[in-house]
């Protein structure tokens, strides 16, 4: 580091000892209290600040720590308008549970996140709760051991902070963490805008933003009266990741220093290979690292926290790995799952009627348009004619931590005048062609399209491949460990028979699993794209997937001029890559003719035009896999419903349904005698 005598000098360094002292004594963490108490008397409240559609997992999480003497706090993000109408029954039910009636937009990193926090403590101290901590937690926390372990355990160190420290050397950690950077959040951003003095005489801390915080300690932050309070409100306005560094230097330079604890109650999963890939360039000017999900193959890290004061554990989505979650239930006590209908079982909002954003979700209403449209002509086949209907919900379905496919809720009217709600499954096809005759065939793992690529997890968060003009497609390929090196070639198809752009495989055994992004341009060009996998001229595989034209723009019926601009793709933009002729998959000039005419005339269809156009397409790459009925007339919830010759299963009796019973997934009832909530 530069010398603060002499900045022309360096000194320190990675081996460098310590030559002097300051005659301060070394700062010493407070070790907490383990020995056991009557917890009864503890009241928490637990801060939810809540992101995403994982509804049914918020409920999951509120079930286990609901106790009528703790309190939950719920900050939803701002454009959440999903999670927020769901959650806001609570409040109605529950005298305990409150919503933030001031939301925000908060961004990885973000100065929004400390605002948030800091806004949502004054709000719950404004309601005049009595409490003993404050402990944050999101939608991919989860409690690790009982409640009442951790009533013991705060009630035995009540007044202590519990806050993770970086464990690193001081500077190296401002330098990682950007604290001697000035950062600006704007527009869903965090700009880099120029480099900063740290102020002298005050200690720097930080590490994790989970906490566990006295009501003293928020008290005296929430007040803010302190000089030091407000200067450090000023330096972290312009922090990057403040919440990781703002409760921790607060307390180690305030009256405060001797309730701190480094411990936050948490284990993270963390594997630094996955997660720290730089995933948040878009959205802060720096690189940063974010935690695993938990699979069932990490169950070893949970069982080590046994012994351990270690309450909590992140993250958790029961859409990557559910059996984890059901799991740790077991291990901290809950003794229901044998009764629980579905407990296998996992659904997902993806759409929904009533958000507000749901008007814009164009490639989604089209491409579910198509396939109910799809289910009707079968069903037309057993004598059923149905009226379609406005589409209310989609859903995805997951049994046993496997996708299943999507469910579409929307409404209809039978041939007999019946008004119903009708339940479709679908599920995508794969379409994957390999060359058995090439050598190397046989290490091909995985060589498939799709969206929403999540570099950590190394899945699609597309799971069902609707993918539309606006989207991006990611090419993701697994190949087992093999000794062979050599370059091999990736090739994309539009629909039209153009090569739209080439890509370079390096084979070594540090590139056995990646992903490529294409350089095409929006709008990409509706229909069917294939992707060819060489060996030098060798065809190795081919995939195909599907770009779906837009039935809807901004939410209403595409027009002429519309249709023209978004389905026409961008095949002006494309490289020249004229050069590249390999055998059976670029059309001869002949072929490239009449494929060019076909995909010509397919983009100025309109109206039915364009719905039979999607139709045949979604055909090709979608089936249907089942319809029940949801008939609000029909007061016997197992009884059929016949129309023509199909016999309908009422939706409430068919386990993979969105509207069958899923008590896992839903708030219990309280039991006044307990003040827990029951599932079943």
């Amino acid at each position: 580091m530069k010398c603060p005598g002499d900045i022309s000098q360096v000194c320190g360094g990675y081996f460098t000892m310590n030559v002097y002292e300051t005659g301060l004594h070394k700062f010493i963490p407070q070790t907490p209290e383990i020995k056991n108490q009557d917890g009864k008397s503890i009241r928490i409240v637990f801060l939810l600040t809540l992101n995403g559609r994982a509804l049914r997992q918020v409920y999951r999480l509120i079930n286990t720590l609901y106790r009528k003497n703790h309190y939950f706090y719920i900050h939803i993000d701002k454009r959440q308008d999903h999670l927020h109408r769901k959650l806001s029954s609570l409040e109605k039910q529950f005298p305990n549970i409150r919503l933030a009636p001031v939301r925000f937009s908060t961004i990885w990193g973000g100065a929004s996140l400390l605002k948030m926090l800091l806004n949502c403590m004054k709000d719950f101290i404004d309601l005049g709760w009595e409490w003993d901590y404050v402990i944050n937690l999101s939608e991919s926390d989860f409690p690790i051991k009982s409640l009442e372990e951790l009533e013991n355990f705060l009630s035995a160190n009540k007044g202590l902070n519990f806050v993770k420290s970086h464990g690193r050397e001081v500077q190296r950690f401002i330098k990682k963490q950007g604290l001697d950077k000035t950062f600006l959040e704007c527009e869903t951003h965090m700009w880099r805008i120029g480099e900063r003095k740290l102020p002298r005489g005050i200690t720097i801390d930080g590490g994790s933003d989970w906490v566990a915080l006295s009501p003293d300690f928020v008290s005296y932050i929430i007040e803010g009266k302190q000089d030091l309070l407000k200067g450090l409100e000023i330096i972290f306005e312009h922090t990057l990741l403040p919440a990781e560094s703002f409760f921790h230097t607060v307390l180690r330079n305030s009256k405060f220093c001797n309730t701190y604890v480094d411990n936050n109650l948490h284990v993270t999963n963390w594997k630094r290979k996955l997660g720290c890939k730089c995933q948040y360039k878009h959205v802060v000017d720096w690189c940063g690292c974010s935690p695993n999900d938990f699979r069932t193959e990490d169950w070893a890290k949970i069982q080590n926290t046994l012994n351990r004061q270690l309450f909590f554990a992140r993250k958790f989505e029961p859409i990557i790995n559910q059996e984890i979650i059901t799991r740790v239930e077991q291990f901290i006590g809950v003794n229901d799952h044998y009764l629980i209908n579905n407990l296998e079982a996992y659904w997902q909002s993806i759409y929904d009627t009533n958000d507000l954003t749901a008007s814009t979700d164009d490639t989604v209403l089209s491409h579910a348009g198509s396939i109910i449209r799809q289910n009707s002509k079968i069903l037309a086949t057993e004598g059923c004619d149905i009226k379609l209907g406005e589409i209310l919900e989609i859903h995805l379905y997951k049994y046993a931590d496997v996708y299943k496919g999507n469910l579409i809720l929307h409404k209809a009217v039978l041939n007999n005048g019946l008004n119903v709600v009708i339940e479709t499954w679908y599920k995508p096809k794969h379409h994957l062609e390999l060359n058995f005759n090439s050598p190397i065939v046989d290490y091909i793992k995985t060589f498939r399209v799709g969206s929403d690529y999540d570099q950590k997890e190394m899945i699609f968060r597309n799971f069902g491949g609707i993918l539309g003009p606006f989207s991006d497609p990611v090419l993701l390929y697994q190949f087992s460990s093999h000794k062979q090196s050599g370059n091999l070639t990736v090739l994309w198809l539009d629909p039209a028979g153009m090569l739209a752009d080439v890509n370079i495989i390096s084979r070594d055994e540090n590139n056995l699993t990646n992903f490529i992004k294409p350089n095409i341009r929006h709008p990409l060009l509706p229909g069917v794209w294939k992707v060819g996998l060489f060996e030098q001229t060798t065809l190795v595989a081919v995939t195909k997937f599907l770009i779906t034209p837009l039935e809807y723009f901004s939410g209403k019926e595409v027009s002429h001029q519309e249709v023209g601009l978004i389905h026409s793709g961008s095949q002006n933009s494309y490289r020249n890559l004229t050069n590249i002729k390999p055998l059976k998959f670029v059309p001869a000039k002949e072929e490239s003719l009449l494929l060019k005419e076909v995909s010509n005339s397919n983009i100025k269809r309109i109206g039915n035009d364009l719905r039979e156009w999607i139709d045949i397409l979604n055909i090709e790459f979608y089936s249907i896999l089942g319809s029940c009925i949801n008939d609000s007339k029909n007061t016997q919830e197992s009884e059929k419903v016949l129309c023509g010759n199909y016999h309908f299963n009422p939706c409430a009796v068919t386990e993979w349904s969105s509207l069958s019973p899923d008590p896992k997934g839903t708030v219990g009832k309280l039991d006044i005698h307990t003040g827990r909530l029951k599932r079943v």
